[in-house]
């Protein structure tokens, strides 16, 4: 049986930091009302558009596994953010890595759409379509969000995270996975004026608007998250005291508290960095995940858990049983100069924040 190893890794955050406090100059806000509702001090606007941010978060990750990007048979781009409709992200993603042996293909499902890419390459590689794929999630939130608004401003960032499975026959990689849709209150969370919904020809396109219902949202994620996450343990035979670290989605501090304490897990089995990036919607895991390989939080043969919750509304929980790779083949060699480049714009990000907001 062929299983799908997490081989490499990499991740893209705009080097443009907004901070609680930036944001206190043009909303009724403050730091203390902020971190103290959401566990969120700065987010990441980007500059650059989504395929260029997984194009960056995937370069890396080719880096991380040691194999060129004409090696690539699939790609995957979990986005609710594409930079258009038609053609999908992904099919730009492989221009500009030159993956041409690579089948691209968009998949919209939110902040749970990283799980759902990762379920559907994965079963693409044990079923022996592929052998070498690239899942990434990337979004640009910052383009949809309407800037006078304290209660969706404060929450979402851009970013993107991307990893690179292969083909093995050792029992490692996405190992187990319930994922799933909540559709009676798909409403509760929508960005409005967005798609063939709206009606051009009566309603001219006005500005686009994310609708956000907070507390109805908070209580589903909870329940979501922690009935597939109970599901997949029950499934897998895992108990509590053999997971090693749980990944979850970084959408507010007190949701992801609320699961640890569902599940009886120490502050050191969780890893949290909503604090630097915000919601970052599906890209929220792959940069959580990459961060926790940088830290030394992974381990060869770790089981991991990770969970999810966006609109639609999706669910979802994975267990991925981590293989024997926890550093990189080889860092990314131009690292340095996207750094330097995409600085000498940081500004450009922060005036078009400003401007939205007048």
């Amino acid at each position: 049986m062929q299983y799908a190893e997490i081989t490499g890794w990499g991740k893209y955050t705009p080097p443009a930091t907004l901070t609680n406090d930036d944001l206190a100059t043009f909303i009724e806000t403050s730091d203390e009302w902020i971190s103290s509702r959401t566990g969120i001090k700065e987010r990441r606007i980007s500059h650059i558009n989504t395929a260029e941010m997984s194009t960056l978060a995937a370069k890396h990750a080719l880096a991380s596994a040691g194999i060129e990007a004409d090696e690539i048979d699939l790609i995957i781009v979990a986005t609710s953010c594409p930079d258009t409709l038609v053609p999908n992200t992904a099919s730009r993603v492989q221009q500009l890595l030159g993956s041409n042996n690579a089948a691209c293909f968009d998949l919209s499902s939110a902040c749970t759409g990283f799980l759902y890419a990762l379920q559907n390459a994965t079963a693409q590689i044990r079923f022996g379509a592929a052998k070498k794929a690239l899942v990434i999630g990337a979004e640009r939130m910052s383009w949809f969000i309407n800037w006078a608004k304290r209660d969706t401003a404060v929450l979402f960032g851009d970013g993107a995270g991307a990893v690179i499975l292969e083909a093995t026959d050792q029992p490692c990689g996405l190992l187990n996975a319930k994922l799933g849709c909540d559709s009676n209150a798909r409403d509760i969370l929508s960005i409005n004026n967005f798609g063939t919904d709206m009606n051009r020809y009566v309603d001219p396109p006005s500005a686009l608007d994310i609708s956000f219902q907070g507390q109805d949202i908070f209580k589903r994620a909870v329940r979501g998250m922690g009935q597939a996450t109970e599901t997949v343990m029950q499934e897998t035979g895992l108990s509590v005291d053999d997971i090693d670290l749980l990944v979850p989605h970084q959408a507010n501090i007190r949701i992801i508290e609320t699961l640890q304490s569902k599940l009886k897990l120490r502050d050191d089995q969780v890893m949290v960095n909503i604090q630097k990036y915000g919601n970052t919607s599906a890209a929220t895991v792959p940069i959580a995940l990459c961060e926790a390989l940088e830290q030394g939080k992974v381990k060869a043969g770790d089981n991991i858990m990770s969970a999810a919750f966006g609109a639609g509304l999706t669910w979802g929980a994975a267990y991925i049983k981590w293989g024997s790779k926890v550093t990189p083949s080889r860092e990314y060699v131009q690292q340095e100069q996207d750094a330097h480049n995409a600085k000498a714009l940081l500004s450009v990000s922060i005036e078009h924040c400003l401007s939205k907001a007048e």
